[in-house]
C-alpha cells in the first residue's frame, strides 16, 4: 500500500495510485514563530502584527479585517509608506526549537512536511485598505499598488529563507482567496499585471530552498486564473469550488496542476448536515473527476469543520468510493 504522500504524487502525476487521495492527509503543517498573527475570540477583536483588526461579531462563522476610517491601515495610498511597516523577522533560535522539533519527527516517506503563508498577495492588498479600495487602486493607482505588493514580497522572500534554514519544509502552502463562489474579483489581465510576477518570484524562492510542491489554497471561483496560476509554478490549487466545472478543468489541465476540492462546504458543512447529504457531494465529485490529477476535499482551507463530524464523515465516504472505483 502506498503511503499518502506516494499516493498522492501517483495521483499528481498521473501514475497508478491505489485509492483516492483522502483530503490533506498527505501533508502535514509545522509551524514557524510568525505563521499564525492575533486572532480574535468570537464576539471580539485583535490587531495583527502589521496593524490590521480582525473582529468576530457574535452569530458569525469567522472573523474578517475591519476597514473603517478608523480601522484601515492604509488610509491614503499614496502614503502608504507611512502606514506599512513589516513585522520583525528576528525570531529567537528557542522560538524555533520546537517547530524544528516537529519536523524533525515526521516521516517525509509518509508526508510532505508542510508550512503556510497568509495572507496571498491580494489578501495583503485588501487587509491594508479594505476590498473597495485596493479594487479601486487597482485601476486608479498602478504604480503605488505594485510598490505595495513589492514591499510585501521582499518580506516573504526573507521569512521564506528564514523558514527553510529551520525546518527545511518540501511543501509551501500560499493562501489568497481570488473571488466570490461566482467570479473571479480580478480579470485574468489583472492578474498577469499585478500578482503574476510576485507569485513567481516567491515560487521560484521557496524552490530554490527545496520545496518539491507549491499548493495554493484559494476556496472560491478561480476556473478562469488556472492557466495563470500553472504559469505561476501551482501544483494543486485546493478549493475549486463546484460551480468551477471541476471535471472541464481537470480534463483541460490535468497533468499540468492538481485540482482538489469540489466538495462544497457552503453546501457540506451546515448545521442540518446528514450523512446522505455528505455522500452524495463526495460520490458526485469523485465519480465526476476520476482517478487522477483531482483530490476529493472540502472546499476550506482544513479541518476541523465548523460543524463537528463533517469532516470524519467526507474522509469515510472517501473511503468508500475508493473501494468502489479502485
Amino acid at each position: 500500500m502506498l503511503t499518502p504522500r506516494q499516493n498522492f504524487m501517483q495521483v499528481h502525476k498521473g501514475g497508478n495510485p491505489d485509492r483516492f487521495v483522502k483530503q490533506f492527509e498527505f501533508f502535514a503543517i509545522v509551524p514557524d514563530p510568525g505563521m499564525f498573527g492575533a486572532r480574535p475570540e468570537p464576539g471580539g477583536e485583535a490587531v495583527d502584527a502589521w496593524g490590521v483588526t480582525s473582529r468576530w461579531p457574535e452569530g458569525v462563522i469567522t472573523p474578517f479585517p475591519v476597514h473603517d476610517d478608523e480601522h484601515k491601515v492604509v488610509k491614503d495610498i499614496k502614503r502608504w509608506r507611512e502606514y506599512i511597516k513589516a513585522p520583525s523577522l528576528d525570531y529567537t533560535e528557542e522560538a524555533w526549537e520546537e517547530p524544528m522539533r516537529i519536523a524533525s519527527s515526521i516521516d517525509r516517506n509518509e508526508l510532505f512536511v508542510g508550512t503556510i503563508i497568509f495572507p496571498g498577495f491580494f489578501e495583503h492588498l485588501h487587509y491594508m485598505m479594505g476590498m473597495n479600495d485596493a479594487l479601486m487602486n487597482l485601476v486608479l493607482e498602478p504604480e503605488e499598488t505594485h510598490a505595495i505588493i513589492d514591499n510585501y514580497l521582499q518580506y516573504l522572500l526573507k521569512r521564506s529563507d528564514i523558514i527553510s534554514a529551520h525546518t527545511k519544509p518540501d511543501m509551501l502552502m500560499l493562501s489568497d482567496d481570488l473571488g466570490t463562489s461566482r467570479n473571479s474579483f480580478i480579470s485574468p489581465e489583472m492578474f498577469r499585471e499585478f500578482f503574476l510576477p510576485a507569485y513567481k518570484k516567491l515560487f521560484a524562492r521557496w524552490r530554490d530552498n527545496g520545496a518539491e510542491l507549491i499548493y495554493m489554497h484559494n476556496d472560491s471561483y478561480s476556473a478562469n486564473l488556472v492557466p495563470l496560476f500553472i504559469e505561476a509554478g501551482i501544483d494543486v490549487w485546493q478549493g475549486a469550488t463546484t460551480l468551477c466545472d471541476v471535471a472541464h478543468l481537470v480534463k483541460e489541465y490535468g497533468g499540468q496542476i492538481t485540482i482538489m476540492g469540489d466538495i462544497d462546504s457552503g453546501v457540506v458543512d451546515q448545521p442540518n448536515w446528514t450523512r446522505e447529504l455528505v455522500e452524495a457531494e463526495v460520490r458526485r465529485a469523485c465519480s465526476s473527476n476520476g482517478k487522477l490529477y483531482f483530490v476529493p476535499s472540502m472546499t476550506m482551507a482544513a479541518p476541523p469543520t465548523l460543524y463537528p463530524g463533517v469532516d470524519s464523515c467526507i474522509d469515510e465516504c472517501i473511503d468508500m468510493m475508493s473501494k468502489e472505483m479502485f
